[in-house]
Parts: structure tokens; C-alpha cells; sequence
């Protein structure tokens, strides 16, 4: 390989491990495990590397990668998983084929962030990008866990309410 693959590689897959990891927590609630399955992503990568296209969008193809690892997770695990192998299959499977229309929510999720209170915004971004906890968020903007948490809830009903909304006019 040549001697600058390792830093490319290095630097795609920092900047988008934040898209990956939160790709895997969908299907991984612990982040603990599902750091671990970045981790495992990340060697799958490395190994694989050369016949990675660079035309190709690396998140897509690195996302294609932690799902394998998902499935090998929920394969190998020796935990109670909540969900049996098969429904694991049927969400991955489903996410896969929705992957064409994720630029589009994508898109929509930053608009609909964007026009948040920025109060609200801080919350979403502290838990989901920053990966803060719930206690420290309480800590920070002064409210109690069970607040933050029902906040948090609302925020992502919300969320949700305004990326429907935009992918319909899009469809339009």
C-alpha cells in the first residue's frame, strides 16, 4: 500500500466514526457494545481498505461494514438480546434498503435542527453528537434527569414530526 493510505484512512474514518457509531446504536443500545462494534468496523476497514472505492461515499460503505459486525454481535453475544436474531435481520435488511433516501433525511434533520430554540438544539447535540450523558446535561442546564429525559423525548417526537413533514414536500 502506499504511504499515505494509512493516513487517509485514518482521516475518513475519524470524521465519520460519529455517523458510524450512531448507525450502530440504532440497532445497539449500549454504547459500550456498540463502541466495540466501531472498533471491529474500524479493523473490517482497515483490512478491506484497498478495494475501497474513492468514489464512492465512505460513510455508506463504512455503515455497510458495521452492520455486518452488528449481526456477527448479536450472533456471537452471549447476552439476553431484546430482540431475536431474525428481527435484527429484518431491521438491518430494511435499513439497507432505505440507505438511498438517508441524504434526504439527512437533510431534513439538519433543517429541522437548525430551526430549533438553541436551549433545545444544545440538548440534542449534547446527548446525541457529544455523547453527554443525561445527568450531565441536567447539570448544565439546571434541571433535574427525569426533566432532561422527558425533554428529550419530546424534542425527538418533535424531530421526527418535522423531518416527516419536510420529506412530504419533498415527494410533492
Amino acid at each position: 500500500m502506499p504511504a499515505d493510505t494509512y493516513e487517509r484512512f485514518t482521516r475518513l474514518f475519524l470524521h465519520y466514526e460519529p455517523e458510524i457509531l450512531r448507525a450502530v446504536m440504532m440497532f445497539v443500545p449500549g454504547r459500550a457494545d456498540a463502541r466495540d462494534i466501531v472498533q471491529e468496523t474500524a479493523v473490517a476497514l482497515w483490512q478491506q481498505f484497498e478495494q475501497y472505492d474513492p468514489a464512492r461515499p465512505f460513510a455508506n460503505w463504512a455503515i455497510g461494514y458495521a452492520r455486518i459486525q452488528v449481526r456477527r454481535w448479536f450472533r456471537d453475544s452471549q447476552r439476553e438480546n431484546r430482540l431475536s436474531e431474525r428481527a435484527v435481520e429484518a431491521l438491518l435488511i430494511a435499513d439497507e434498503e432505505c440507505a438511498d433516501d438517508k441524504e434526504k433525511r439527512d437533510a431534513a434533520l439538519r433543517e429541522c435542527l437548525s430551526a430549533m430554540p438553541a436551549n433545545s438544539r444544545e440538548i440534542i447535540e449534547g446527548y446525541y453528537f457529544s455523547e453527554r450523558s443525561v445527568e450531565a446535561l441536567a447539570t448544565n442546564h439546571g434541571r433535574s434527569v427525569d426533566a432532561i429525559y422527558k425533554t428529550l423525548q419530546r424534542l425527538r417526537a418533535g424531530l421526527l414530526d418535522c423531518i416527516h413533514q419536510k420529506l412530504a414536500h419533498t415527494r410533492l
